[in-house]
């Protein structure tokens, strides 16, 4: 792989930035001053410094954020903040995308990638994969309008949905709702099939993953080796059911 190319993939820079530091002496490869951007570099063997921090080479690239009120969940948006745009310049590339959506006034976990293959086994409508809602309610939900919840409830355009769990809390005004789909607007519309509305949402996990609560709105981070592992373990449990 060319020098400057794994440069631009492990987010440290463009490709320009990269023949530019180089040029200024600032990268190295296996402790010797890199000459050019199109030298043959090994990701997996060679040990490459850009500007004196050792450069991690990732495949593919996985991202969560906690995502902040009036932020879309899109690559980009002629009007509004995307959760890219939530990501520094030297981290995002072309590729990436959220995995899944939020609405533009839900919180929480979005998961973003440039691993197609993983995503489309996560997001495919035969997967199930289970997402769990911090909520609020404008008014408390009853035992029996808990148990309609869980039985499936018929939203406004007739579309039937999936049985979902609820936990609700204190007077039954909040909780927490799982679905293992993902309609728009899902959990809004199934509160409004009840005379009710959501006044508070919140994603709190995706699949096997769990937001982290040291990110502060807007915040990001790249996932833990464990919780990449995670993940491909769920693919292949997703494979192997369907």
């Amino acid at each position: 792989m060319r020098l400057d190319k794994f440069l631009g993939l492990c987010g440290c820079c463009s490709r320009s930035d990269a023949k530019k530091a180089i040029r200024g002496k600032n990268v190295t490869v296996n402790g010797s001053v890199a000459k050019s951007g199109d030298m043959h570099v090994d990701p997996n063997a060679d040990i490459i410094v850009y500007f004196g921090k050792e450069v991690v080479y990732r495949e593919y690239n996985y991202i969560m954020i906690n995502k902040p009120e009036g932020v879309v969940s899109a690559t980009e948006d002629g009007r509004d903040v995307t959760v890219l745009d939530l990501l520094p310049p030297n981290v995002r590339n072309d590729r990436m995308f959220p995995c899944g959506r939020l609405d533009k006034n839900t919180l929480g976990l979005v998961l973003i990638t440039d691993n197609g293959e993983l995503a489309h086994e996560l997001l495919s409508p035969k997967s199930h994969v289970s997402k769990r809602y911090s909520f609020k309610a404008e008014h408390p939900l009853t035992p029996e309008e808990a148990k309609r919840f869980e039985n499936g409830l018929v939203l406004d355009d007739g579309y039937e949905t999936l049985p979902a769990h609820i936990e609700l809390c204190g007077d039954g005004s909040e909780g927490i709702i799982t679905l293992t789909e993902g309609k728009y607007h899902q959990i809004k519309r199934m509160l409004n099939s009840l005379d009710n509305k959501i006044t508070y949402l919140e994603r709190i996990t995706f699949g096997p993953l769990s937001l982290d609560g040291t990110l502060e709105r807007g915040q990001w981070r790249y996932l833990t080796e464990d919780e990449i592992d995670a993940l491909r373990a769920h693919k292949k449990t997703i494979k192997e059911s369907l």
